[in-house]
């Protein structure tokens, strides 16, 4: 497994959980992590994945576990279209139940084909992944005030289902971008690489 040359370390501030991820950005991204937090079960998340240059998501393959239970996912971009292959273990609803929150869905999807037009993925909970978006459309140099609208794959964590969602990024100028859904709205501070440093409400980049 190749060293990779820089590290991003985030801490929770919606809950107790981390996220540290190694990240190379020589062409386009690359990155691994792993993601912990107690809510709305305890679990680790571990996740790989790449984008092409132009920082379109190409795959990511996500892996989540906790007690009695364990997940894995990947997702794959070709030809505009997404590739879903999944496995489960043990029972995640059960533990879900026990916490008092309502069951999960399945990992992945039934129709992948409503993934059509999504080019980048949201893991739930990571903060890495609001990055992928911000770099492929150039957000750190574009006109402040402008939204821009997207599809994107959003991976629900920890069950690992796939949906697709609406987001709207709009940058604000100053290092400050707007992540909005129809329901959410945060006004992201980014470094100049376009990572983020804090997420009100979310995480803080600690180092």
């Amino acid at each position: 497994m190749p060293t990779l040359p820089a590290s991003l370390f985030w801490e929770r501030s919606d809950t107790s959980g981390v996220e540290h991820a190694l990240v190379d950005t020589h062409l386009g991204l690359y990155a691994r992590g792993i993601a912990a937090a107690v809510e709305p079960v305890a679990y680790t998340c571990r996740y790989e994945l790449q984008t092409d240059p132009g920082w379109t998501s190409a795959w990511i393959d996500v892996s989540t576990e906790g007690a009695g239970w364990a997940r894995t996912l990947k997702l794959e971009l070709a030809a505009g279209r997404w590739r879903v292959t999944t496995a489960e273990q043990g029972d995640l609803d059960a533990a879900l139940t026990a916490a008092g929150h309502a069951g999960a869905g399945l990992p992945g999807t039934e129709d992948p084909d409503l993934l059509y037009g999504a080019f980048d993925v949201d893991l739930a909970g990571s903060i890495l992944t609001n990055t992928l978006p911000i770099r492929r459309l150039g957000l750190l140099k574009a006109e402040p005030g402008v939204a821009h609208r997207l599809s994107v794959a959003w991976v629900l964590v920890p069950s690992l289902e796939v949906v697709q969602a609406d987001q709207i990024y709009t940058p604000l100028g100053g290092g400050t971008i707007r992540f909005a859904t129809e329901t959410f709205s945060a006004d992201l501070t980014v470094d100049d690489d376009g990572f983020v440093t804090l997420y009100p409400g979310l995480a803080r980049l600690v180092r």
